[in-house]
């Protein structure tokens, strides 16, 4: 059975952004988390530009991380991407993503004035 499901969903003046992996555009995967979520943010603000939105309209992100001790590094890497003011955020740490080579997961919703 395959799942379909779109990467973007646009509701009113929200915008739901699936959970988005670090497999690059080439199929690579960074092996540290910062660049990781460097792909995963990359990833996110592309599907928000393709329906006239951006990174500062982010109102909440989910972030799924399968090892919590890369907090600290993927809080900094977020640090460089996010602009100000900062979504509201959820953090779960769990024990497998769908590819064991992937770090990190992120989800977002986007909010347009």
């Amino acid at each position: 059975m395959t799942m379909v499901y779109e990467q973007v969903r646009v509701a009113g003046p929200f915008a739901f952004v699936s959970g988005q992996t670090p497999l690059d555009d080439q199929g690579g995967v960074p092996a540290d988390a910062a660049g990781q979520v460097g792909v995963v943010v990359g990833k996110i603000e592309g599907l928000l530009r393709g329906i006239g939105m951006g990174l500062a309209d982010v109102v909440k992100v989910s972030y799924f991380l399968t090892d919590i001790a890369d907090l600290a590094e993927v809080r900094e890497a977020l640090d460089q991407l996010l602009p100000h003011p900062r979504p509201a955020a959820v953090l779960v740490e769990v024990s497998a993503l769908i590819d064991p080579r992937f770090r990190i997961e992120i989800d977002a919703v986007a909010h347009r004035a």
